[in-house]
Formats: structure tokens, sequence, C-alpha cells
């Protein structure tokens, strides 16, 4: 699910400042920012934040509405991006961003793709042990930190998870 909107403002462009803006728009209305990106740089940018709710449950199309307004009131306010630009709010999806460790437990037993720390593969998420997870990559055992490697959802749960 996504709602968009088109905006025009006036500085710089960095997305973890984008991310800190939407974040502190979100967290008091019960929401998580999973994932900030600027798309198309350069002519019309287009801010994609990928957001989900703190109680887990699945995002509606209100939560995505009242997600927008509360971030375009924010970044109306702050400023943050040079010229006109789209923004747009979108549900995780099957690719959803993985950067916690609860969001690995809420996956377990599914496929993610990892890329840092010297590895880039796609396997099953086998454990979560505080910050530490354990992936089975053909048989073998994976341990990274949460935090030091990007993982995403590889493939889309049967059921809301």
């Amino acid at each position: 699910m996504r709602v968009a909107h088109n905006m025009n403002n006036n500085a710089t462009d960095n997305s973890t400042t984008l991310q800190t803006l939407a974040d502190a728009a979100l967290r008091p209305l019960g929401f998580e920012v999973l994932d900030v990106q600027v798309q198309n740089p350069g002519r019309r940018p287009i801010v994609v934040i990928r957001m989900d709710r703190l109680d887990e449950q699945p995002v509606t199309m209100e939560d995505l509405t009242s997600a927008s307004r509360a971030v375009g009131a924010e970044f109306d306010r702050v400023d943050p991006i040079s010229g006109e630009y789209r923004l747009e709010l979108e549900s995780p999806g099957g690719k959803r961003p993985l950067t916690r460790a609860r969001h690995f437990e809420r996956m377990l037993g599914l496929k993610a793709r990892v890329r840092g720390e010297g590895h880039a593969f796609t396997a099953p998420i086998k454990a979560v042990d505080g910050e530490r997870v354990t992936f089975d990559v053909g048989g073998e055992d994976v341990i990274l930190t949460v935090g030091t490697f990007q993982g995403h959802l590889a493939e889309f749960p049967d059921r809301h998870r």
C-alpha cells in the first residue's frame, strides 16, 4: 500500500535527516520508520518512506494517510529538501527492511537477503539471541550482529507476522 503527496521545499537532501524527521513525526502516532529512500535525485525527487506499526498489526490505508499528513507537516516545518518533491509512504511489503532484532524474530524461518560484514547471501533466519541473528547458509550457521549488516525479507510470509 502507498500514499503519495506532492511537496515543495528548499533545503538540502539527506536521508539520515529525513529518517530522523519522519521517525519523530510517526513514533508518537504508533508507527516506526523502516526505511527512507530518495529516488530520482537531480530531477524531481521522490522521498519514499517505508513504515510499520509499533503494535505489529497490519498497516492500513488510514494509517498511511495519517502518517503522510504528519510527515508532510514536519517536512513543511523543517524544510529538509531542495525544490519540489513527491512524498510517498508505504507499508513494509515483501521486501521489508529488517533493522532491529525484533524484526528478525517476527520473521523466523523465512529467508532474508543479507549484505555486509563480508557477507552477501539469502538464507533462512534460524535464531535470534539478543542482538545476534543466526542464518542457515547452506547448512552452516552464520551469526551476525544487528546493526552491522543490511537485511531485507526475501520472501513474503503466508500470513501477517
